[in-house]
């Protein structure tokens, strides 16, 4: 059985690698947990509370003497000095931009596992860390950014006069990006938002914002392939900044969140553009940390230009909601300590076939592991690829009938039935004139309801049992006793699958409302 330990940050940062809830599931894993003595107390985790989630509050040096060590940041050269040989470390290592930090962390023999470099892919969405705090800075971003504007952010029309509602960008849409145009489309803003990567516009305006496309002829945008945004061409970078220096003119906050994996942040706002604000605005430049996007923010620090624009460059953003995101990032930690614990034996083990476990390992035995074999997934459906024999010509596009050729199938479909209600015997034209309109209204009754109200497959099921209902009802007037209990025996059967099917899909949208809602 491994020991876990839980220890506290170096100050200015407020949260911890685990909460009182994820102790107690991590303990359940069967590891042993020990919390260096208030390790918690600024995200108000105190260290009752850990007690009694069944941890053993221990001093500096015990917490490190654990087998595994859980941090948030990356440890200092003084907390490398505490690591030992077979000793693994969990935490924000930032792989890429460190080298020299793996190098130690190598030299030492301690296996090191990178929260932040979780692959993207779908089964791994519960570990990342990256998309977790990147909602909670996103947030953040807003709620400085209105601290300083001092501004409503919704608009307003009082006996006093008419208060016109704030102008948001957010440049780059990925989670931070979508967590603040949520938050500030909440507030009542105006939200514009940009990205590179095409395939996120339909996600900005479902939560309020307008996309504004980065225009460029002769261009084709790619779809990323793996949920990050990639470096641009020149032609784009042209075209971008001619987009934020005319936006720059007319809004009064802007967000950036722009940040390529492995790289400086890009440039985005220049100091020209930042002139061209109006007094009072606000600028939050999320990528500070990382060489920043705007021209002129300082790393943790705020910015006042002499044009009375404020660029704040926080690099705690997360940190500053220090509770929740400590919660999601325990959770985070538990749901890889889940995978590397198959037998729930507080025994960790990590299998480098699992493109996940080698993907979060960067240093084991002694050596640098980092940066792992390419994981290629794609944030689009690809498309299927056609084969072409040789010497074949390629497929054309399939075309959809021309509004004559629907005419004229119209127009034979209705010679055909007035061909068979005139030439065959009686009761057939009957039932084929039934038959036929039960269709048609079938058809176009289903065809009516809106397609979130069911499903694909329930669409059609709904459709055949909409003409089996039509048909049964023109049917259970005809004086013949086994025909009407048929009759009814169908419209029975038929009502069922369709409001059992309507009621289904309305408890399952039910689970996509707030309860205020429901």
């Amino acid at each position: 059985m491994s020991r876990i330990g839980i220890v506290a940050e170096q100050p200015g940062e407020n949260r911890v690698a685990a909460s009182p809830t994820t102790v107690q599931k991590i303990i359940a894993l069967g590891y042993d947990v020990v919390v260096e003595a208030a390790a918690g107390a600024h995200s108000s985790f105190p260290d009752d509370a850990y007690r009694a989630a069944g941890a053993e509050i221990v001093d500096t040096d015990a917490a490190w003497a654990a087998d595994v060590i859980a941090k948030i940041n990356a440890p200092t050269d003084a907390e490398i000095a505490r690591l030992r040989d077979g000793q693994t470390l969990i935490g924000l290592l930032s792989p890429a931009l460190k080298p020299d930090l793996l190098a130690a962390l190598a030299a030492r023999g301690v296996t090191a596992l990178a929260m932040d470099a979780v692959p993207r892919i779908s089964r791994a969405q519960s570990m990342d860390v990256l998309s977790s705090m990147a909602n909670i800075a996103g947030y953040r971003a807003v709620v400085e950014a209105a601290n300083e504007f001092g501004r409503f952010f919704t608009g307003q029309v009082t006996a006093a006069g008419k208060v016109p509602p704030a102008k948001v960008l957010v440049a780059g849409a990925g989670v931070a990006g979508l967590a603040a145009i949520g938050a500030a489309s909440s507030l009542g803003a105006i939200v514009r938002a940009t990205d590179p990567r095409p395939e996120v516009a339909d996600q900005v305006k479902s939560i309020g914002g307008t996309y504004l496309d980065v225009v460029v002829p002769d261009e084709a945008k790619e779809v990323s392939s793996d949920g990050y945004a990639k470096a641009t061409s020149a032609a784009y970078d042209a075209a971008a900044a001619q987009l934020y220096s005319d936006q720059a003119a007319d809004v009064d906050i802007i967000i950036t969140t722009a940040l390529i994996p492995g790289r400086a942040a890009p440039r985005l706002i220049t100091g020209a553009d930042v002139a061209s604000m109006k007094p009072g605005s606000v600028i939050v430049d999320m990528a500070a940390g990382q060489g920043g996007n705007v021209e002129g923010s300082v790393a943790g620090e705020k910015v006042v230009t002499p044009n009375g624009v404020t660029i704040l460059g926080y690099t705690d953003l997360a940190g500053r909601l220090p509770q929740q995101a400590s919660q999601l990032y325990g959770t985070n930690i538990l749901n890889l300590l889940a995978l590397l614990t198959p037998q729930k034996d507080g025994q960790l083990v990590i299998d480098e076939r699992d493109v996940v476990q080698r993907g979060v390992t960067v240093a084991q035995a002694g050596a640098v592991t980092w940066p792992p074999p390419p994981v290629q997934v794609s944030a689009a459906p690809a498309a299927a690829p056609v084969a072409v024999a040789a010497g074949a010509a390629a497929p054309s596009a399939k075309k959809g009938l021309s509004r004559g050729a629907r005419t004229a199938l119209i127009a034979v479909g209705i010679a055909a039935l007035f061909l068979v209600c005139a030439v065959a015997p009686a009761p057939l034209p009957q039932h084929f004139l039934v038959l036929t309109l039960s269709v048609v209204i079938g058809f176009y009754v289903i065809g009516k309801v809106a397609h979130a109200l069911h499903t694909p497959l329930m669409s059609i099921t709904n459709a055949v049992s909409g003409i089996i209902i039509v048909g049964a009802m023109t049917q259970i007037v005809v004086p013949n006793a086994l025909v009407q209990v048929l009759a009814a025996i169908a419209v029975l059967l038929a009502s069922i699958n369709i409001f059992g099917g309507f009621a289904v899909t309305r408890r399952m949208l039910a689970m996509f409302q707030k309860g205020d809602q429901k």
